[in-house]
């Protein structure tokens, strides 16, 4: 062989080589990439199911609610929560609902109100306002099902000072047999939510809750453990929820003194999260606060803070 054709077929060969270890290096390249992008997604995603809510991220995604579910997806979060939700039009309802299933997130409790859930209501028994509890029910089963809710949260009232407490007891609980009566076909779940706004209000402790749980005796009346209210109410929260927790189906979230997001006060949010995770919990943990700090910088703070208490 003439020496310019070895020379010719060497570099033919050589190219070859370098373009098929090209070939295979950029392949190794588009698999590290997409194991990269599989780990960052993953490292997005909170260990537990926190739910914010409508404008909690308004800063970032404007007040439009549907940008900010898709912002708070991108940022990590699974759930969303909405108390208003029976006050939104039923197209809106419709919208929020496809978006959540598009991306693959929950929704947590709303409220079932009916108008009467801070004044006198279900504590004095009078028909007329069970009747407004049982329509609001009846409101709610239809509402979930155009989002895929689970939970809805219920508030038995004020205080009733002429009727003894234990009399109180017996008609908050014939009413929500009724209300469970209505739900359990459609596998919604009432979770009945100790309050610690004021002293007028009937149910305020987490072991008064259980109470009426285990009389309602429904797969549809159950507790709503809402961390910031027992901790201004009870305190010893992992034992309370220890004690109660058969009858406990979702938890909410807001830091004590403030109300604002964890780390902001004096509950161990982190010890508080990694017994729910240990637990086995795998329901909704419902972020009811505001920011500590306001605008952008106050929203970055937030998610911040839940990186920090999730990381356990």
């Amino acid at each position: 062989m003439k020496r310019r054709n070895f020379l010719r077929n060497g570099l033919t060969a050589t190219a070859s080589t370098l373009a098929i270890g090209n070939v295979f290096a950029g392949a190794d390249r588009a698999d590290l990439k997409k194991e990269e992008t599989k780990n960052t997604a993953a490292e997005k995603t909170f260990r537990l199911n926190y739910a914010p809510h409508d404008g909690m991220f308004a800063n970032h995604a404007g007040k439009d609610f549907l940008d900010q579910i898709r912002f708070m997806h991108d940022q990590g979060f699974r759930g969303i929560e909405d108390n208003g939700l029976l006050g939104r039009p039923k197209d809106q309802q419709d919208k929020i609902g496809a978006l959540l299933a598009k991306l693959g997130m929950t929704m947590g409790v709303f409220v079932i109100d009916g108008g009467e859930n801070w004044k006198i209501g279900l504590t004095n028994g009078k028909q007329e306002h069970k009747d407004v509890f049982l329509k609001a029910c009846r409101d709610s089963v239809e509402a979930a099902k155009r989002v895929n809710a689970k939970w809805a949260t219920v508030v038995p009232g004020f205080f009733e000072r002429n009727i003894p407490i234990g009399v109180q007891t017996g008609n908050v609980i014939d009413a929500y047999r009724a209300g469970a009566e209505i739900l359990e076909p459609s596998g919604l779940i009432m979770v009945m939510e100790p309050l610690s706004d004021t002293p007028e209000l009937f149910l305020r402790g987490s072991d008064q809750s259980y109470s009426i749980c285990r009389a309602v005796n429904s797969p549809s009346c159950k507790i709503l453990f809402d961390i910031y209210h027992m901790q201004r109410n009870e305190g010893n929260l992992i034992p309370n929820i220890e004690k109660c927790w058969n009858e406990i189906a979702y938890f909410q979230i807001g830091d004590n003194p403030g109300r604002k997001e964890p780390t902001s006060g004096e509950i161990n949010y982190k010890n508080i999260f990694k017994y729910l995770f240990d637990r086995g919990y795998k329901g909704v943990m419902g972020m009811e606060h505001g920011n500590a700090k306001p605008g952008k910088e106050g929203e970055l703070a937030l998610i911040k803070a839940y990186r920090e208490s999730d990381s356990f």
